[in-house]
């Protein structure tokens, strides 16, 4: 599947969990954005509701954004929430924001690496051993690699969709994080960590990153993620859940698998599915708050913060380059420079929060389904984008 913007990402979770796109259902177009702007039929309120609504037109049940250009922001919604019950989207309700939790994790690691509990360049035997070896040529796999993706150890979702219907397999699964290791293990090795010139995208490395955060703390993932960002950050729409069960004003996460007449809904799915790469739950609002704080050195020393963004080429080059939990991807404006943040997707849910390079425009995007998402409404996305980002 060629796959842009939000749901094109190689970056995604588990894109290649589902064998073959279908389309999704579509959803009534229309909604609404809190800015002024918007109101009077004009300006970039009345973009990103005419883009939003582009998606929803293409066949994506719901759209929410918040875009925020230094003290201005848009709030915008566009189709709905629930497919059964009709409810509106609107900008302020909470979803699965897949891989935007590498940010999260690395964060709380780069602040353990900041306190001298741990160091980037540290063999993750010193802290977890036994559990992963060593490249073939003797070279441990470090800390940094795993945060990098430089670690060569290969990715446990591209395993688990070598079954029968991967994704509910998935949503009612109960793996412990040193299972998903395990099966990731049994792989080959893709390359020896830290090998030049080699990358690639493994959510098994955020799993090891959240085992690390825990055997280092003593605390469970979800304890220090809610003490040392959510709670200082006042990011009163985001957890990391403990239970399948989604909770509050959200939106119903929907996929239109092959041979079903009807969506599958995804919303409630097992909180270990994806314990370290992608399990926290949050809204549009927190996470350009949480993007905001990273840049502006409310979470991280300035030293640590350039190691974070030292972005290095991908398996697509400097069209996307990939720092430490952090993305860069090739600018959606021309004359501009690249952007960063991070693209999200779990069954259900896909995300982009992104920031410009100056840091003064932000946008998080989030639709109600991911993995089927048609491409027209990935081009409809990309005109989001364009709206937010764009200076002029």
């Amino acid at each position: 599947m060629r796959r842009r913007a939000v749901a094109a990402s190689a970056l995604l979770v588990v894109a290649a969990l589902v064998p073959t796109a279908v389309p999704a259902a579509a959803a009534p177009a229309g909604g609404h954005a809190t800015d002024a702007a918007a109101a009077r039929g004009s300006g970039k309120g009345a973009a990103l509701q005419k883009a939003l609504d582009g998606i929803v037109a293409e066949g994506v049940p719901g759209a929410i954004a918040e875009v925020r250009e230094g003290e201005r922001v848009w709030r915008v919604g566009s189709g709905v929430a629930d497919l059964r019950g009709g409810r509106q989207a609107e900008a302020g309700d909470r979803f699965r924001a897949g891989s935007v939790t590498k940010t999260f994790v690395a964060t709380v690691v780069l602040q353990l690496v900041d306190e001298g509990r741990l160091g980037l360049d540290d063999p993750i035997g010193r802290h977890l051993p036994g559990l992963v070896p060593d490249g073939d040529d003797g070279t441990p796999v470090t800390v940094r690699q795993l945060l990098h993706h430089t670690s060569g150890i290969p990715n446990y979702t591209d395993v688990l969709r070598r079954g029968h219907d991967p994704i509910r397999r998935l949503q009612h699964s109960h793996y412990t994080a040193r299972e998903l290791v395990g099966i990731a293990l049994k792989e080959p090795r893709l390359f020896n960590p830290g090998q030049p010139g080699k990358w690639s995208y493994s959510n098994t490395n955020y799993v090891l990153l959240a085992m690390l955060i825990e055997k280092t703390t003593g605390r469970t993932l979800d304890h220090e993620i809610d003490r040392r960002i959510v709670r200082p950050l006042h990011l009163t729409g985001t957890t990391v859940p403990t239970t399948s069960h989604l909770s509050g004003h959200h939106l119903h996460g929907y996929e239109r698998l092959p041979g079903e007449n009807a969506p599958a809904d995804f919303t409630d799915f097992s909180p270990m599915a994806f314990w370290g790469p992608g399990n926290i739950v949050s809204t549009t609002a927190d996470l350009n708050r949480f993007y905001r704080a990273l840049s502006g050195g409310k979470l991280l020393p300035s030293h640590l913060w350039e190691e974070m963004r030292t972005f290095r080429s991908t398996d697509r080059g400097s069209d996307r380059m990939y720092g430490l939990g952090l993305e860069s991807r090739a600018a959606y404006c021309p004359g501009e420079k690249p952007i960063w943040g991070h693209t999200g997707s779990v069954p259900g849910y896909g995300t982009f929060s992104f920031t410009s390079a100056d840091g003064r425009r932000q946008i998080t995007l989030a639709v109600n389904t991911s993995l089927t998402m048609p491409e027209k409404a990935n081009d409809a996305a990309l005109k989001v984008f364009g709206a937010a980002l764009c200076a002029k």
